[in-house]
């Protein structure tokens, strides 16, 4: 008798099954960086940071430093060409270029904005424009020019007519010699996570080849454990930090780095100067999107933890001493945060999370539950 066909489980999803080649990626970087970095004694503002930072600055003087970084939106763009929604977008934007300038200790001052469109509607624009405006009154900065680029031939998105891109280019402005870049970050300093809206930016592949093709779910279907429909979920705007750390920055308190948690996650700490690295053992409660992802795509921690911030848009290693008022501070402008966690003597560079037995380095995590947790 012919056997009955057996009904496996659809195997565990990862970013690279989607088609997002990270580690292809890393080493295109690495070909471009040795061109790029040619580039650094072409003229007498010499970039004072390596590549690979959240931003980098150019000493234009003795005093005055432009850090300057550039970000995109990514296939979140997919999510509102669907939903025909496109006045939030633009917050994200602001928000990927302006936290990343905060990275380096400089004050966001400037931004500009190039949108590659399939085709030019003044409605559709208008709405971007909106979500770039209110980023930008977020950000405490301005906008005073951009690009828009009709190129129809070079773009296909999920809605006809409405393919785009959107990519910003911030600065802002710190003094050359006073930069955090964490390169006084010693063991036992603390690490203050501040609360994301959830995905942010990041990892949108992933999450819709998760909930929009393999779980089916709708856009516009109510999600009992979002307490609202999936499309308004995936549109929340990246959170923007300017505000409150200028205000940690302007009260002198003893800001050892400054990381903003994007792709990569908590593998965005080791960044740092500083040859350490840190153990994240007070998580914040993540935002239940990430659960709804992980239960959907029987994704393991390790993916999970590698994509995503997991609850944790911002992070500020800071002197234990001034980690409360840090807190107060995110607290006071509406942003939950606590202590998750500390910096140690790692050469490695590595980051522990012993909730989920996770030990990081590089750009990967791994399963290690019997890994010796170091303190302090």
């Amino acid at each position: 008798m012919p056997q009955r066909p057996v009904n496996t489980p659809p195997a565990p999803l990862t970013y690279e099954a989607t088609g997002v080649d990270t580690r292809g990626a890393e080493e295109s970087v690495r070909t471009l960086a040795k061109w790029i970095e040619e580039t650094f004694t072409f003229n007498s503002a010499r970039p004072l940071l390596p590549l690979g930072y959240f931003a980098n600055v150019l000493r234009l003087s003795a005093d005055l430093g432009l850090a300057i970084s550039t970000d995109g939106v990514g296939t979140k763009l997919l999510v509102a060409q669907e939903l025909g929604k496109y006045d939030t977008v633009g917050i994200d934007c602001v928000a990927m270029n302006a936290n990343d300038i905060l990275c380096v200790g400089a004050r966001p001052v400037s931004m500009v904005d190039y949108v590659a469109v399939e085709r030019a509607e003044p409605a559709f624009l208008g709405q971007i424009a909106k979500g770039l405006r209110d980023g930008a009154l977020a950000a405490a900065i301005n906008i005073p020019g951009g690009e828009i680029a009709q190129v129809r031939e070079m773009l296909h998105g999920s809605a006809d007519g409405h393919a785009f891109d959107l990519v910003g280019t911030c600065v802002g402005t710190v003094h050359p010699d006073r930069l955090i870049v964490g390169q006084d970050v010693r063991p036992g300093d603390a690490v203050v996570g501040i609360a994301s809206t959830g995905l942010h930016s990041n990892g949108f592949t992933l999450a819709r080849r998760v909930l929009l093709e393999r779980a089916k779910l709708r856009l516009g279907e109510h999600i009992s454990e979002l307490n609202r429909t999936l499309g308004e979920e995936l549109l929340e705007p990246t959170r923007i930090y300017v505000r409150p750390v200028l205000q940690m920055m302007d009260e002198g308190l003893r800001l050892k780095a400054l990381v903003h948690i994007t792709g990569d996650g908590f593998l965005n700490l080791p960044r740092v100067v500083a040859p350490v690295g840190f153990v994240i053992d007070q998580l914040l409660a993540p935002p239940p999107i990430f659960g709804l992802i992980q239960t959907h795509g029987q994704v393991d921690d390790v993916e999970m933890f590698r994509v995503y911030n997991m609850g944790a848009g911002f992070c500020v290693v800071v002197d234990p001493q001034d980690a409360a008022r840090v807190q107060a501070i995110a607290e006071q402008h509406g942003h939950r945060a606590a202590v998750i966690g500390y910096a140690v003597d790692d050469p490695r560079r590595r980051v522990w999370i012993p909730q989920h037995g996770l030990v990081g380095e590089g750009k990967e995590f791994a399963v290690a539950p019997d890994a010796r947790v170091p303190t302090a």
